[in-house]
């Protein structure tokens, strides 16, 4: 299993030599629609002859969409590090298969017995595959998400026979969080287990994780990881943030991604991401090298603010 990361162990450089960008609450909301001043500003980037890439919990087929909207030449990473793929050379095509490292196929099922058990709803990600159980009423849902159609099988557990990339549960908001301590202590060793959304409770081969997969491509490219800008806003982006030396959590992100971040970015609604890059990665080195310093004492901040906040709660429980 990998080494585990600790938050904030890689220096910052300048200037920034690659980026890595989650999707979902980082450059789109629930409108799932790329802000213009978004597009803009990584197009620029792409210009500029940085590298850029989505890393992920999309399948890869959903987010090469949005890369070719963006106008991305480098990898996708999908599947929260478990997939990675070129960008294809035309359009409607799946793009080169770069690294796949999949689930036991027997942890899988047992994932999903587990998630069954606890009120979870699981469906599987394999490869470009969404598949789902045949009577599952949010099917049209996730279809509609993930821009791509759902394989319907009778049973989940019996269609699965082989590795598969990753394991989904899906539940009511907070549930996923309530259960994470109890999943990765059950299934330690034998899958890496994340929450990826308020609802989403996700299964991984062991070692797997955005982090990961951004050492990989920085590796890849020759990029040192301390030129890296990595953007992101739930607990499955918190290895990737730690990996790098410019770590970014969204406003909206959990405390303990706050905590492993260097900075916080201004609010999606904003285009936060879009202003970051502008700053850290488009600006001067100078100038680029200010906003930094003046970005990291706005988190320490922000941070100093939740740790009060947390232990007001736990004195006013207490008395």
């Amino acid at each position: 299993m990998a080494r585990p990361f600790v938050p904030r162990s890689v220096a910052p450089e300048l200037p920034i030599r690659l980026i890595a960008l989650d999707i979902d609450g980082t450059l789109v909301d629930d409108d799932i629609v790329l802000g213009d001043r978004t597009v803009a500003t990584i197009r620029r980037a792409v210009h500029r002859g940085l590298r850029v890439s989505l890393v992920t919990g999309r399948m890869t087929l959903s987010a090469i969409h949005f890369a070719t909207t963006l106008g991305l030449t480098d990898p996708v990473i999908g599947t929260q590090g478990g997939l990675i793929r070129e960008m294809p050379r035309r359009v409607g095509q799946t793009g080169r298969l770069l690294r796949h490292r999949p689930l036991d196929p027997a942890v899988a099922r047992e994932a999903v017995a587990w998630s069954r058990e606890r009120g979870l709803d699981p469906h599987v990600n394999h490869l470009e595959r969404l598949v789902i159980r045949a009577d599952d009423p949010m099917v049209d849902d996730y279809s509609a998400f993930l821009g791509a159609m759902a394989t319907r099988v009778p049973d989940l557990a019996t269609w699965i026979r082989r590795p598969v990339t990753k394991l989904v549960s899906v539940g009511p908001p907070g549930r996923p969080w309530s259960l994470l301590a109890e999943a990765r202590a059950t299934f330690a060793g034998r899958a890496d287990v994340t929450v990826a959304h308020p609802r989403f409770l996700e299964f991984v081969a062991p070692g797997v994780s955005k982090g990961e997969a951004v050492r990989w491509l920085a590796r890849r490219s020759g990029v040192s990881l301390g030129s890296v800008l990595a953007i992101g806003d739930q607990l499955n982006d918190l290895e990737m943030l730690a990996a790098v030396g410019h770590g970014a959590a969204m406003p909206s992100s959990p405390d303990a991604l706050i905590e492993a971040a260097r900075y916080v970015a201004p609010p999606l609604a904003e285009e936060g991401a879009a202003q970051l890059i502008e700053r850290l990665a488009l600006s001067r080195v100078r100038e680029a090298s200010a906003s930094a310093r003046e970005l990291a004492d706005q988190a320490t901040e922000i941070r100093t603010e939740i740790r009060a906040e947390i232990a007001r709660r736990g004195a006013s429980r207490s008395g």
